[in-house]
């Protein structure tokens, strides 16, 4: 049911869209500090937030696909608290702040679609939240895969580090101890009895 809303959301909201913004990869669509004067729908391409820590980290917050809204929670903000930057090459819907704020207001049951949308994006970051709460590098790439399925291909491995909050190296010492295991378990089931 939240999933259909959502999808209502994002199609009222293109639907008010004054524009449209093509990004290259790297590119940034705002950063941390900036003014919030729009929303923003992925039409194409991806999009992530990132936060830069004191000790020159970062973590990502949210990875926004096609149909996906970037940063909601600006909407009741006034300054970004982290960056947007493509991660490939993107189409991204724009829609003037105060034009939605204003259609909330005179729409009781839109509201209350943006309201349940939200829910669903605060239960995904909990879950998020959670798997970064996990000690081991192991139990958060378990964790990863129970929300997101089968890694991506190995050329994206480390959007997957810093989804779960690892270094790439930490990631792969993990992956080729998982490798081995499973490569073990194999030859031992295949061995004559």
């Amino acid at each position: 049911m939240i999933a259909i809303m959502s999808a209502i959301i994002i199609q009222r909201l293109l639907s008010m869209s004054g524009s449209h913004l093509a990004l290259r990869p790297g590119q940034t669509l705002f950063c941390a500090g900036d003014a919030v004067r729009n929303l923003y729908v992925v039409v194409d391409g991806q999009v992530r937030l990132v936060r830069h820590q004191a000790n020159g980290a970062a973590v990502v917050l949210q990875r926004a696909h096609a149909g996906e809204l970037v940063a909601e929670a600006s909407l009741f903000a006034s300054r970004y608290h982290c960056d947007g930057v493509a991660e490939q090459a993107s189409r991204i819907a724009r829609i003037d702040k105060t034009r939605v704020l204003r259609a909330l207001h005179e729409d009781p049951r839109g509201s209350l679609e943006l309201a349940a949308h939200l829910a669903g994006e605060v239960q995904g970051a909990r879950a998020r939240a959670e798997l970064l709460s996990l000690r081991t590098v192991g139990e958060r790439l378990q964790a990863w895969q129970a929300l997101h399925g089968e890694l991506p291909p190995r050329g994206r491995w480390i959007e997957v580090a810093q989804e779960i909050g690892v270094t790439p190296e930490a990631l792969y010492r993990v992956l080729s101890h998982l490798r081995a295991k499973t490569a073990a378990e194999l030859r031992e089931r295949m061995a004559p009895s």
